[in-house]
Parts: C-alpha cells; sequence; structure tokens
C-alpha cells in the first residue's frame, strides 16, 4: 500500500511539472518530448529509492511512540495513523491487493488484444490499399480517420471522408500521414506498456492521456505548417468530431477523445505567458523536482540502506531524543 501512495505522489508531482513546462513552452514547441521524458523517470525514481533513499516506517513510529505525551492531545484516528500495530496491519491487505492488481493486469492485457484483433479484422475485411492524394490508405464503411499498426503503420479513411472538398479531404490524409510517418502509434504503446505492470497507478493514466494529447497538438501543427490555414483546420475537427461521433472510432485517431477544445484553443488562440507567470512556472518545476528528489520511499520494516534523510525523519518525531 505504501508503494502504491508513494508512486502515485511521485507521478503527480512529475505531471504537475510537466503540466508547467507545457505552459513555459512558446505555443510552435513540440510537447511530447515532455511527457516521454517524464514516463521513465515516474519508473525509475521508486524503484531506484525503494533501495537507495528509503524510509522506515514503523521503527520510526515506535520512536515517536515512546514520547506518550506529544500523543496525548491528537485526536483517535491520528492516534491510529501514529500506531506502529496500526500500520503492521496493513501487511495483511498485500494478499487482496495482489489479487485485484493481477485482474487488473490480465483485463488490460485482453482489451489490448481485442482491440488488436477488431484493428486486423477491420483491414482484413477492408479493400485493397490505395493512392488518394499521395497518401496510402485503405478504406472503411465507417471507421476512422485513423493510423493503426506498430511497426507497418496503416491509414484508415472512412468512405464519407472522401466526399469532402479537396482542401479539406488533404487536410485529414495528411494528419493522418504525419502519424504514420511520426510512428505516433508505436510511441504510445510504448507508453502504455508500464500501465500494464502498475494498473493501480492513477497519475500514470493522467500523464497518458497528456502525452496522447501532446501527440496530436504536435501533429496539427505540423499539419498547419505544411499546408497553412489554421482557422479552416480548426473548423474541420469541428466536422470531424460530428461526423465521428455518429461512428465508431480508432485510437490514435484524427481527434482525440475530450481534447477537441485543447487542440482548437493551441492552433487558433494560444495563450500567452504573463511575466509573472513566466518566472513563476520555472521556479515551481524546480521546487516539484527538489520534492520528488528528496522524499524517501517508505516502507514498513527496517531498511539495510536507508538514507540519511531517513534518520533525520525519525529523530525529528522524536524532540526527546535531542
Amino acid at each position: 500500500m505504501l508503494c502504491i501512495l508513494y508512486v502515485n505522489v511521485v507521478g503527480a508531482c512529475l505531471g504537475m511539472v510537466g503540466l508547467l513546462a507545457e505552459r513555459a513552452l512558446p505555443a510552435s514547441a513540440l510537447r511530447r518530448w515532455i511527457w516521454l521524458a517524464i514516463l521513465p523517470v515516474g519508473m525509475f525514481v521508486p524503484g531506484a529509492y525503494r533501495i537507495h533513499h528509503a524510509w522506515s516506517v514503523i521503527p520510526a513510529l515506535e520512536q515517536h511512540q515512546s514520547n506518550s505525551a506529544s500523543l496525548s492531545h491528537l485526536g483517535a484516528g491520528a492516534v491510529g495513523v501514529l500506531d506502529p500495530d496500526w500500520w503492521a496491519r496493513t501487511e495483511t491487505w498485500d494478499v487482496a491487493i495482489n489479487r485485484y492488481w493481477s485482474i487488473a493486469s490480465w483485463i488490460l492485457i485482453a482489451l489490448a488484444v481485442a482491440s488488436a484483433w477488431r484493428v486486423w479484422r477491420i483491414v482484413r475485411l477492408s479493400r485493397r490499399p490505395t493512392i488518394i492524394d499521395g497518401v496510402p490508405v485503405i478504406i472503411t464503411d465507417a471507421v476512422g480517420p485513423a493510423t493503426v499498426g506498430l511497426m507497418r503503420s496503416r491509414v484508415l479513411v472512412p468512405r464519407w471522408v472522401l466526399a469532402l472538398p479537396d482542401k479539406q479531404r488533404e487536410y485529414v490524409l495528411r494528419h493522418e500521414e504525419e502519424h504514420r510517418k511520426s510512428h505516433d502509434g508505436l510511441v504510445l504503446f510504448i507508453a502504455s506498456l508500464p500501465l500494464i505492470l502498475i494498473p493501480w497507478n492513477i497519475a500514470f493514466w493522467w500523464i497518458l492521456r497528456r502525452l496522447c494529447l501532446a501527440v496530436e497538438m504536435d501533429c496539427d501543427k505540423r499539419v498547419v505548417g505544411a499546408l497553412g490555414d489554421a482557422q479552416a483546420y480548426g473548423e474541420l475537427l469541428l466536422r470531424v468530431a460530428e461526423a465521428g461521433s455518429r461512428g465508431p472510432r480508432l485510437q490514435p485517431a484524427f481527434l482525440g477523445v475530450g481534447m477537441l477544445e485543447r487542440r482548437l484553443n493551441q492552433l487558433v488562440a494560444p495563450t500567452r505567458l504573463r511575466h509573472l507567470q513566466k518566472i513563476l512556472a520555472p521556479c515551481l518545476i524546480v521546487a516539484l523536482l527538489a520534492l520528488v528528489v528528496w522524499m524517501p520511499h517508505p516502507v514498513l520494516g527496517h531498511t539495510t540502506h536507508a538514507h540519511p534523510t531517513s534518520n533525520a525523519v525519525a529523530i525529528a518525531a522524536n524532540p526527546s531524543s535531542h
């Protein structure tokens, strides 16, 4: 349980770092690299700190409990949380946590397999690849626009896209072709793999969602940079959203779930940072990173690799030892 709490706190801090870094970047800058850097850091820090930077909770609380006068003014709930025996009893929860952990991981694997089978079936039943506006595509009845596949990406285009005006169709096809050339499907697949191992990491789910949004925004910038007219492209996003809501859709796709408003704002009316924000954002980023670096990994029992910070926390918890 302590590990789950710690990993989520670290992930939340790194997620805030990513948000602030995104805000500090100019509108034209690519944002995917921020989240692609945060994901491995969020995986590495908890594992490394459990060995080299751990804080033993129960020994510290036992030392704190020796000063009974310091607990007399606290409520029963607070005393329970500070009771070493209460923390020792939490070890009995591990069996249930591991069981639900395993179930969640297998559910995610099953969903991934089902999604892969669905994509394979759609591609197999669709017409042979054809070239439209210089882009190789597979025409479907209703699925898409989307880019599917890992090592060999393919662009799926529904029939209604073919009826769009030439310029709008070019935007749609260029967007999916940018996804294909950038291997965005493979990037998102690799980034999502840690969630199979740690499905309880709520912070990582949110970080992965921000990565999906960053991938879409970066693709939007490349399309507008190549074809121009952000206003017309934004209007097309709305049209695709309306058409896509009436049929099945795959991810990563032309429209990210719940991301349309942010994408439109970034394209048409990006928010400029005020002078105060330009100063505060880097300061908050440094403070949050310092917190992640300083914060020890809590463990229940003794650890032979405890960091000096652990001793400082234990001494602070027992004023009578000074």
